[in-house]
């Protein structure tokens, strides 16, 4: 058996009275294209720099690569890479300068010149490879960040929220060069809110809340047994009658989506639209998506 690219084993960590991670365990296989998702405050950035090294758990243990994070720090830093949420940098550089240094503090050479060209390309950052990291614009310096964290060419990548406020032509290229990273064998650790790149991208997902994980299967699982159906409406009367508001997910301009939990709501929908004398133009039931598997597990956390 092949050793696993993350292992996190019972892992607690507390901050004072707050119980930030409480028991996490999980396993993450090389080669996976994994998604690590929960609303804010639900420990996704706490376990994040407990791999990076950053934090120490209170208890339990989690190894990269078949690497301690604690006991032998340098061999499972090397291994991993991380894409923070923020836009740290360093202001004296430019592109190229930083990533060249950002490889050589994981000792690699000039040997490794031909990588940081190819990740400067794929990432469009031929055009500011010279420029300095401070004349950036925000999007650019995603990008840059982005290739930070893969300058050293580590076997295990995390995106922490990597495509947060930035424009479409970066969000499909990113996700073009990291699908062929996966390809390559790389492990993909995302973390997002937009759900719908978690659905798209990743095989296997784990749902956290208040510093546990409540779900953790293949995405389409999840989607098979925990989601509820959507009936989309489309009604000459802009409004539905008050027995079925309970049931709104969303309405706008005479189309509305109600969210079902069983096939049998549907005798219910049609008999309150018959009784309030409202005509359907049309009726659709949806498949349900990872937000409504995400709402049903952890909304309102």
């Amino acid at each position: 058996m092949t050793i696993p690219a993350i292992q996190i084993q019972n892992v607690r960590k507390k901050f004072g009275p707050l119980n930030a991670l409480n028991g996490i365990d999980l396993t993450i296989e090389q080669g996976e294209f994994f998604a690590l998702l929960g609303p804010n405050g639900a420990g996704k950035s706490t376990l994040i720099n407990i791999m990076a090294g950053l934090l120490k758990p209170s208890s339990g243990h989690v190894s990269i690569m078949g690497h301690d994070v604690i006991a032998d720090y340098q061999q499972a830093r090397m291994a991993l890479g991380v894409v923070p949420q923020e836009l740290v940098f360093d202001p004296f550089f430019n592109v190229r300068e930083m990533l060249r240094f950002q490889a050589g503090y994981f000792g690699r050479g000039p040997e490794n010149d031909a990588w940081v060209d190819e990740i400067i390309e794929s990432l469009g950052l031929t055009d500011k490879a010279h420029t300095n990291m401070r004349k950036l614009s925000g999007g650019m310096k995603r990008r840059a960040l982005i290739a930070q964290a893969l300058a050293h060419r580590p076997p295990v990548i995390v995106l922490d929220e990597p495509t947060a406020g930035v424009d479409v032509e970066l969000r499909q290229m990113l996700w073009s060069f990291i699908k062929r990273l996966n390809r390559d064998g790389h492990t993909i650790i995302l973390t997002t809110h937009y759900l719908e790149e978690a659905e798209t991208l990743c095989e296997r997902v784990a749902m956290m809340k208040q510093g546990q994980i409540v779900a953790l299967d293949t995405t389409a699982n999840l989607l098979k047994s925990h989601a509820a159906k959507n009936l989309r409406l489309t009604l000459k009367d802009a409004h539905l009658p008050p027995a079925l508001l309970p049931l709104l997910k969303h309405g706008e301009n005479g189309i509305f989506i109600l969210g079902l939990s069983e096939f049998t709501q549907i005798e219910l929908v049609l008999s309150e639209l018959r009784k309030a004398n409202i005509e359907i133009e049309d009726m659709q039931l949806l498949e349900a998506d990872l937000e409504d598997v995400f709402m049903s597990l952890v909304g309102g956390a």
